[in-house]
């Protein structure tokens, strides 16, 4: 059989294509925000003091999550799509102004 390389990878993560492009572009997303409070943080030090730092920390954080419930799932014999509700809890910018 002919492996496809759209839904090989996401389907050792629990996950179809479409919802990982969703999820996939949404750390996409949220690391070039951290990225842009960081320069903002480097020229302005008085801004964003803790943002890059709790967007990563965030992003590990449902990273992590997320590969702990499709390893669960994968033992458990489950192939269902995941529920990511708590796993997207960090998606707030918090912007000091």
């Amino acid at each position: 059989m002919q492996k496809n390389p759209f839904t090989d990878h996401p389907a050792t993560v629990g996950e179809t294509y479409g919802e990982h492009l969703v999820h996939a572009s949404g750390f996409g997303f949220a690391l070039l925000w951290g990225g842009i409070v960081c320069l903002l943080h480097a020229i302005f030090p008085f801004m964003f003091e803790k943002t890059g730092s709790k967007i990563i920390t965030g992003l590990h954080d449902r990273m992590v999550t997320n590969r702990v419930a499709a390893k669960n799932r994968t033992r458990a014999g489950v192939h269902a799509a995941p529920d990511h509700q708590d796993a997207r809890a960090v998606t707030a910018h918090p912007i000091p102004f």
